[in-house]
């Protein structure tokens, strides 16, 4: 399932709105493609599975080990809703900290958004959210990891973005 996930994987030209409404995929895969409309996701099950590739590839902070390896998400974590009345489509993101007062979690909700962001190009609006019960600060911990101001002014710190970076880094 790996390489079909690095097919889905977001450029710098993507952002600039090369890529048509829907379309996930690299620009040189636009360019090899005959038929656009192959590369536009089949359904939901699919968006899904994509999503939970990119999420379980993501580093836990202090461990060496990944999200998926330690079960802070799993494949029942991802939710695709109704699209808004604008048609952007709405993903909602819940993971399960290792303990109840985990230190990091807002991190790795964090690196959530960022590596979702990156990787997806469809219009789509992200809803991360720690587990129900999971965490003891767990209502201030989504305000903030679902607070566009503060993500951005959390990913202005250089030595936090340096910690995301090397958390959502792809192995070779």
């Amino acid at each position: 399932m790996l390489s079909f996930f690095r097919k889905l994987s977001l450029s710098d030209k993507v952002k600039e709105g090369i890529l048509p409404y829907g379309v996930m995929a690299t620009p040189e895969d636009l360019l090899k493609a005959k038929n656009q409309s192959s590369l536009l996701l089949k359904d939901e099950n699919e968006l899904r599975e994509t999503i939970y590739d990119l999420l379980r590839t993501i580093k836990d902070p202090e461990k060496p080990q990944t999200l998926e390896e330690l079960d802070v998400v799993y494949e029942d974590c991802v939710y695709i809703n109704k699209p808004t009345t604008k048609g952007v489509s709405v993903i909602r993101i819940e993971f399960n900290p290792t303990v109840p007062h985990c230190s990091l979690a807002t991190l790795i909700g964090l690196c959530i958004r960022v590596k979702l962001e990156r990787h997806l190009i469809a219009s789509f609006k992200l809803d991360i959210y720690i587990k129900e019960g999971a965490h003891a600060t767990e209502d201030e911990i989504n305000k903030q990891i679902n607070d566009k101001e503060r993500i951005a002014a959390a990913m202005e710190n250089p030595n936090l973005r340096d910690l995301v970076e090397k958390c959502i880094q792809e192995e070779e």
